[in-house]
């Protein structure tokens, strides 16, 4: 991301406030709310401190000169904005400029949803000395190579214009950047009127932010999925009302980890609870990425009665589909009251050795079995080229075809687990738990103790994930190739879940390390 001139070029601007977030370059000033300037049909919002103390700060140090080689963070980010700001014809004296006004909070607040990215953010930056701000963005303004041109709306200044078109100008205490005059305007109705500040809702969610933290987001669920619409039925599924859902999450740093946690109202049901972390640490060891989650079954058989009530479109009719799987010799609904847990990983170090499986363990193996085994013959008897029945412990079959690559999807069962996976020694290992498991790896191992009390659902193992994708990205993608370095900083990721009364909870750590 190219850094131009500062306040002027939004995403660079945005770029700038999340720098000086980590970097601790702001001035002491009281605390004002700066959701005051945010729509309050706001979707997205992010507040970050510009000014951690104590041990934040040490921690953010720490985390510096793991994943940067930085000793001094917050002078490595001034430098860094002060030559973008010169290399663009504009020199700006950070010390001089900026620091005096600069505030203890910034945020920005998206506003819609459009191809499925986020859009019209409106960023607003807390300020000591409101009229220094204001000189400032004057003098930015006359001295830009691309022309600039005042404007007023309801008594309020602002300058408009620049490459990007953008607007800023000075509300209250808090310098405001929005994508033209209309976003500058949208952000003075806000203060005026009814802005996201004044939403219970937000009051309520922002309160279950983590102590500590030095960032955090308001996130507006059921207005997201309303707006795109994908993900609607497969959160109604899974006992949400989307309408109502909405979460916060919070980023506190540590001296040798990063953590993301998120409280959610989820509203509908009661949130998912359950521990998975047992059939997570039985996955193969050598698994670069895995996820288990429990109670899989009841939420299975949520989506079979609802395919069956509604049909599938074009192939079933309502009623038929449990109607023709009992023809076959067995009972969906017994089936998928068996399962109990399901984890899914991925194994391999390029596309030569690529693979991964489902795994489900079951109350009721013989079940399973029996219906593995009627598919496979069902799947034989069609003629399909290329199916073959296991032989040894586990019982299946499995399918080679040009358009599978060079493995084969493999469908097999033993005691009482069930998998579906891609390469026939993959597959095995996730049933027979044969070879080191998750559980026996010192990174996995490190995972769980940073979790604590939260249980374990998620796992990648940064190392291995790094050098398959390395393998796999090409060399045209610069900006994947230019982030490697920080990325070999990375030991694993953990993901945790849980509930609290009727909210989910939800914790992710990136362990980093020399």
């Amino acid at each position: 991301m190219t850094m131009k001139k500062i306040g002027f070029v939004l995403v660079p601007f945005l770029a700038f406030v999340a720098l000086l977030a980590i970097a601790g370059c702001g001035g002491s000033s009281s605390s004002n709310d700066l959701a005051v300037v945010a729509s309050p049909h706001s979707l997205v919002y992010l507040e970050a401190e510009l000014s951690p103390s104590g041990a934040s700060k040490e921690d953010l140090d720490a985390l510096a000169r793991k994943i940067a080689g930085v000793d001094n963070l917050g002078d490595f980010v001034v430098s860094k904005l002060e030559a973008s700001a010169k290399g663009d014809g504009e020199p700006v004296d950070f010390a001089k400029e900026v620091q005096p006004w600069l505030g203890e909070k910034a945020a920005v607040a998206f506003q819609a949803l459009k191809d499925e990215k986020l859009t019209d953010p409106v960023v607003a930056v807390q300020t000591t000395d409101p009229t220094a701000a204001q000189a400032f963005v004057d003098r930015q303004a006359r001295q830009s190579k691309t022309p600039y041109r005042h404007g007023s709306y309801e008594g309020f200044e602002f300058q408009v214009g620049g490459s990007e078109g953008n607007a800023i100008g000075v509300l209250g205490d808090n310098l405001v950047v929005a994508e033209g005059e209309d976003g500058f305007k949208v952000a003075v109705d806000a203060s005026q009127s009814e802005s996201l500040a004044d939403r219970d809702e937000f009051e309520e969610t922002m309160d279950h932010a983590v102590d500590g933290s030095v960032a955090d987001a308001f996130v507006d669920v059921g207005g997201l999925v309303g707006q795109s619409g994908s993900a609607l039925q497969v959160l109604k599924n899974s006992g949400v009302e989307p309408s109502e859902a909405t979460a916060v999450l919070s980023l506190v740093p540590g001296a040798d980890q990063v953590e993301i946690d998120l409280n959610a109202a989820v509203g509908g049901e009661a949130p998912p609870s359950g521990d998975a972390s047992e059939m997570l640490g039985s996955l193969p060891g050598d698994a670069f990425a895995a996820f288990a989650s429990s109670g899989f079954g009841e939420q299975l058989a949520k989506t079979l009665d609802e395919l069956d009530e509604n049909g599938i479109p074009g192939q079933l009719g309502p009623h038929e589909l449990k109607k023709s799987v009992s023809q076959l010799g067995f009972d969906v609904d017994k089936i998928a009251s068996s399962i109990e847990d399901v984890g899914i990983f991925a194994s391999g170090t390029g596309r030569g050795n690529l693979g991964g499986a489902i795994v489900l363990t079951t109350t009721d193996s013989s079940e399973a079995a029996t219906a593995i085994k009627t598919i496979g013959l069902l799947v034989r008897q069609s003629g399909t080229p290329g199916v073959t029945a296991l032989s040894g412990e586990a019982s299946g079959f499995y399918v080679r075809s040009a358009e599978l690559g060079p493995r084969p999807l493999v469908v097999a069962t033993e005691g009482n687990r069930v998998a579906i996976g891609y390469g026939l020694p993959t597959t095995i290992r996730g049933l027979s738990g044969f070879g080191p498991s998750l559980a026996e790896s010192p990174e996995y191992k490190a995972a769980v103790d940073a979790l604590g009390d939260t249980p374990i659902s998620g796992f990648v193992f940064g190392p291995r994930a790094l050098d398959l994708a390395r393998a796999l990205v090409p060399a045209s993608e610069s900006g994947f190739w230019e982030a490697v370095p920080y990325l070999k900083a990375i030991r694993y990721v953990a993901i945790g879940g849980g509930s609290e009364g009727d909210r989910a909870t939800a914790k992710i750590i990136v362990g980093v390390g020399e």
